[in-house]
């Protein structure tokens, strides 16, 4: 190959890796999840729902920026102790751990490209990432719950 052909072949490469990247999100359902305390509404966020293993694990990875407001949930199969990393994160993150029945049990904060892992203190089922601080900025504490009987969970993507 040459050096034109090469240069375009890289470039097309190049393109084409934040074309795949950039449109990942968009396959994503997304849902408004309603966070309540004790039956009243405290917040509601707009989140991109990642079911899948691969939707998991590509996560919010490569995103440039995630608006108040928004964020994604994760789902699992089951309960278990959770365990999440930033890398190739550059967003500045704050998660919440919620159980089988919607319940926050702990929010954390997450750190660009932090490569150690943050693990729930106790097994749960779902996960919530948004913009750090937003959860305290919307009013959410532990105790909240989240109404995941009203998501529609998609699992045969």
């Amino acid at each position: 190959m040459n050096f034109n052909s090469k240069f375009i072949f890289y470039t097309l490469c190049i393109f084409y890796t934040f074309n795949l990247i950039s449109c990942s999100s968009d396959k994503l359902a997304v849902e408004n999840l309603v966070i309540e305390r004790e039956g009243q509404v405290v917040a509601v966020v707009k989140a991109e729902m990642a079911i899948t293993q691969e939707e998991r694990r590509q996560g919010l990875m490569y995103r440039e920026k995630l608006p108040d407001g928004e964020g994604m949930f994760f789902v699992f199969e089951n309960d278990h102790i959770l365990s999440f990393w930033m890398l190739n994160t550059s967003i500045p993150l704050s998660i919440a751990f919620i159980t089988n029945n919607g319940s926050i049990i702990e929010i954390r904060e997450l750190y660009p490209h932090d490569e150690n892992s943050v693990f729930s203190s106790r097994p749960a089922r779902y996960a919530l990432e948004v913009p750090q601080g937003w959860f305290v900025r919307a009013g959410v504490k532990i105790g909240d719950r989240i109404r995941v009987e009203d998501i529609y969970l998609n699992k045969s993507r």
